[in-house]
């Protein structure tokens, strides 16, 4: 039984690394190419990456990030190869999992939830989608994919529907910031790759599960804002301007969609 769980320890070292290298070059490069070392911009040879070693070159090592993610998703991949969630199965969910890490990395880095991303994620959400309506709900496979259609139309659109509030927050926001004598950054309350998040975790969840997931990942934004505010007020750096501070929404989106497909 030890021996057999080397295999999802090792799919999901390779998973991870997988997420590690595309949430390391895609916010850069848009595309795939050699890794850099993100001190001194080196290039990182490919057998040096995949072994995890510091930067020849300034001697920097791997980041924090890099190893959480190793040893989350490889847990992780064990975890699903004991417990199997049986709506998707065990290679839907590997796949969905290695995405959502994938989501969750670039967004709290960067505040990014990049196109390209969004365009796999409309694939696998239909598939997943899908195959959850028609295996796991035994409806015909024409309706299985109505029903995950819908899911992401109904997704998008509320999520474009915040989006359109979050537009008008940010406008009040540059304002406030003018009125103060600082230039405004362009930050965005919601970013429009949310809303392609939006849709995809639809595709995923279908009409039927949508509107709980992106309840819940809501909520857990807010909760996240809530903490956020407590901790400035009992460090005593509380000021107008920390309610203009806008939180990364991917990761609650992604935590929402989570809970629905593996623990709901």
């Amino acid at each position: 039984m030890t021996l057999t769980l080397l295999i999802p320890f090792a799919l999901g070292w390779a998973g991870s690394l997988l997420v590690n290298y595309l949430s390391d070059v895609l916010p850069h490069t848009r595309r795939f190419s050699q890794p850099a070392c993100p001190h001194c911009g080196a290039k990182i040879a490919w057998s040096d990456y995949a072994l995890l070693r510091a930067c020849r070159s300034c001697g920097v090592v791997r980041s924090l990030r890099t190893w959480i993610t190793q040893i989350t998703m490889s847990v992780s991949f064990v975890y699903f190869w004991i417990y199997t969630p049986k709506a998707l199965g065990l290679p839907l969910s590997l796949i969905t999992l290695t995405y959502f890490a994938l989501i969750v990395v670039i967004d709290l880095e960067h505040r990014l939830i990049l196109f390209p991303t969004s365009v796999f994620g409309a694939a696998l959400g239909v598939i997943v989608g899908t195959h959850i309506y028609y295996s796991a709900k035994g409806l015909p496979f024409g309706a299985a994919l109505g029903a995950s259609l819908l899911g992401g139309a109904i997704g998008f659109g509320l999520m474009y529907l915040v989006y359109q509030l979050g537009a008008l927050l940010a406008h009040y926001r540059a304002r406030k910031m003018q009125a103060a004598g600082q230039a405004d950054d362009g930050e965005e309350a919601f970013g429009g790759g949310d809303v392609y998040l939006g849709g995809v975790l639809g595709l995923m969840l279908g009409w039927q599960y949508i509107l709980s997931g992106l309840l819940y990942g809501i909520l857990l934004g807010g909760l996240a804002s809530f903490v956020l505010l407590v901790a400035a007020l009992i460090q005593r750096k509380y000021s107008n301007q920390l309610l203009m501070i806008f939180i990364p929404y991917g990761p609650y989106l992604i935590a929402g969609a989570f809970y629905m497909l593996f623990l709901g």
